[in-house]
């Protein structure tokens, strides 16, 4: 009987070292630099352990919003649609013609 016991005590302390060592990788590798990346003000990604910089749409499209009326307005706008739940606009779809009857 003892050796059954002291082979099972060898199993769990085993499996206990694997789950610890398992629980730090995941924390080293994910955990904390995604922590820091938050903190820092970027997103973080855990699939690919990616950490990046948030892109504004005027950077890409070089079309900035120069006056403070129409931002104010812009802001309002968003606000309005937000507080409605409203969803963006979608393109208009094109009308198709009927296929031809025989």
């Amino acid at each position: 009987m003892n050796r059954t016991i002291d082979r099972l005590k060898l199993i769990f302390l085993a499996a206990f070292a694997i789950l610890s060592a398992g629980a730090f990788a995941y924390h080293i590798g994910w955990v904390w630099p995604g922590q820091k990346c938050e903190a820092a003000g970027d997103w973080w990604d855990w699939r690919s352990r990616t950490c990046a910089s948030p892109v504004l749409i005027s950077d890409i499209t070089g079309r900035v919003i120069k006056n403070d009326e129409t931002r104010n307005a812009a802001k309002a706008d968003a606000a309005k649609a937000r507080a409605v739940g409203d969803e963006p606009a979608k393109p208009a779809a094109k009308a198709q013609d009927p296929a031809p009857k025989p």
